[in-house]
Order: C-alpha cells, then sequence, then structure tokens
C-alpha cells in the first residue's frame, strides 16, 4: 500500500467536490479498493500502486473537465472514468464556461469582432452604447486568457470620475472608498469565477482592481490590462496608462464617447487616443452602435431616443444659424 497526494489547482473545491461532497463520495464508490480523503484543495489516496496510477489519471480528467466547464455533474464523472465519450457541447462563438456552467459566448457581430480584434492585437479601443457587453466580452477574454496559462495576472482600472454628482466624502479605508467606482468590474468577475477562487485570486493579486491613479510607474507584464468607462479620462491620464504595456501582456480600452463625466472643459482621453493612433499598426478598433445592446430591450430604444434627440437638436442649431 501507498500514499499519494493530489492537490487541485485549476478548480473551486467546493465545485470539485459537490454539494455535500457529493462528487468525492461517488468517486469513492467507483473506486471501493482505494481510501480516497480530502481536504481544502489536498485529495489523499492510499492503496494498491496499479489502480492509484490509474484513479491519479482519471482524476486529473475530472479536474480539467471542472476547470474548463466551472461545472461538474455525477454523469460527467462517471463517463470520464468509464473512458464513455461525453456528449458534445455546441455552442457557436464560446468564449469561456461562468460559474455554474453557464455559457459566455460572443452575442453579436461586433462582440466577435472584439474576440477576434484580441487575439490579433496587443491593444484594442473597443467603443460604444452602455448595454452592448464591451466590458464584460473584455473581461471574459481576460479570464479565459488566465484559465489557459497566457498571462498571470488580470488587471483591471477605472477613472474614479461620479457620474454627475457629487458623492463628498466616502467613509472607510481606500479600498471601501474605492469599490464603489470599481462595483461594476465586480459584478462581472462574479459571473466568471467561482467565489472562493475567485476571493484566492484577489487575495493573491492575481487579479487586481484599481483605480487609474495608481497606474502611474508601473510596468504591467504577463497581463491582460482592461480600462473600462476610458471615455472618463483625460489625454495624460490615457496616455500614461497606455504607455504601462509590459511585455507579453495584451490591453483592452473601453468607453462610451456619449457619456463623458469631465467637467465641459476637458477632452475624452479617449476620443483624442482613438484619433491620434488611429494608424498606428498593432491597434485595433470595434466599434459597437445600439444594434449590439444585449441589456433589457428597453435600453436598447432608451439609446436611440437619445440618439434621436441629438440629431433633432443640432438639426435646429444648424437651421438657426
Amino acid at each position: 500500500m501507498i500514499e499519494q497526494t493530489y492537490i487541485l489547482e485549476g478548480v473551486d473545491p467546493v465545485v470539485f467536490y459537490g454539494v455535500n461532497n457529493g462528487h468525492l463520495q461517488l468517486l469513492r464508490t467507483l473506486y471501493p479498493k482505494l481510501r480516497i480523503v480530502a481536504r481544502g484543495n489536498v485529495v489523499k489516496v492510499i492503496g494498491e500502486e496499479d489502480e492509484l496510477a490509474v484513479f491519479l489519471r482519471k482524476l486529473r480528467e475530472v479536474e480539467r473537465y471542472c476547470a474548463e466547464r466551472n461545472a461538474l455533474t455525477e454523469e460527467a464523472i462517471i463517463d470520464l472514468v468509464k473512458g464513455n465519450e461525453l456528449p458534445p457541447v455546441a455552442q457557436d462563438h464560446l468564449i469561456i464556461y461562468g460559474v455554474n456552467g453557464r455559457a459566455i459566448t460572443a452575442r453579436s457581430a461586433n462582440q466577435q469582432l472584439l474576440v477576434d480584434r484580441f487575439e490579433e492585437n496587443d491593444l484594442t479601443f473597443a467603443i460604444g452604447p452602455a448595454g452592448s457587453g464591451k466590458t464584460f466580452v473584455a473581461i471574459a477574454l481576460a479570464v479565459r486568457a488566465l484559465k489557459n496559462k497566457q498571462v498571470r495576472k488580470i488587471i483591471l482600472s477605472r477613472p474614479a470620475v461620479e457620474a454627475g454628482e457629487k458623492l463628498g466624502f466616502l467613509p472607510g479605508e481606500m479600498k471601501d472608498k474605492l469599490d464603489p467606482y470599481l462595483q461594476p468590474l465586480y459584478d462581472a468577475l462574479q459571473e466568471m469565477i467561482p467565489p472562493a477562487r475567485l476571493r484566492e485570486y484577489m487575495e493573491n493579486n492575481v487579479i487586481q482592481i484599481a483605480p487609474l491613479a495608481f497606474m502611474r510607474g508601473r510596468t504591467l507584464s504577463d497581463a491582460v490590462i482592461i480600462l473600462d468607462e476610458a471615455q472618463n479620462t483625460t489625454k495624460h491620464q490615457i496616455k500614461m496608462f497606455l504607455t504601462r504595456l509590459g511585455i507579453n501582456a495584451k490591453m483592452i480600452v473601453t468607453g462610451d464617447v456619449t457619456q463623458i463625466d469631465l467637467p465641459p472643459q476637458a477632452t475624452s482621453g479617449l476620443i483624442h487616443a482613438m484619433h491620434v493612433l488611429r494608424r498606428v499598426p498593432g491597434i485595433g478598433h470595434v466599434e459597437f452602435d445600439r444594434k449590439d445592446i444585449v441589456r433589457h430591450r428597453l435600453v436598447q430604444r432608451i439609446v436611440e431616443a437619445y440618439e434621436n434627440e441629438k440629431e433633432k437638436t443640432n438639426e435646429d442649431s444648424l437651421n438657426s444659424k
């Protein structure tokens, strides 16, 4: 009898072991000659060498399946252990599997174009209206790159600019003051990474969420870096951010140029950067429009109404001259 230790690295143990350790109990049933003990992400197995080797090989297959899908079922465990062919999952434009195995896909032509531009370029600009999915897809691409070990970390940033109202003094430590500005990024991550795994990534700085002001002086290598709400940067801020790009890194800059919260006299850094960098090789551009909006159907109608109102105002202004 020998003992082997197996470390679960790419999965959330809670998902892997199942409700009330149901998946672990199933593995014990399928391998009755082995003694299997699990605690945290460590699995200890005691048994004869030959059977133990087979078990560890199958365990690795189950872990790989769970890591890819972010979900695990008893049927999948049985099929993997017995060597049965798993039923194919037909998912057009699949990016990754989110929490509970939810397939996260490109849901419009421009979302798929963002996926393609990300693969082709080290820097990609994605602009468009609220609800078009540009930030969500960008974060999904970053999580996929992390899971595939293409990068070692994800860095998400936003300018800490209030949307048209002064919030005044915010209580608490620095993190407490900044979290309200960065909450949309947390929301997206929570849909893609199981809670325990996400907490581990955040504690170990594998995923870093920071305001734009904290980027100065850094060189960001081996990472996917996302700047969200970039329309609220100044020209100096966005230049500072773009020049943080390091070796083996990719950057996505997202924003909506119709929702600028800067003071009236300030020029949006996003608009300026897209103009200056329009013809620079290695930079991709994706422009979303209202047809790409994937939130509630009313959001598309709201954006359309405001666009129509703006066009009418411009026409009236020209006619009055």
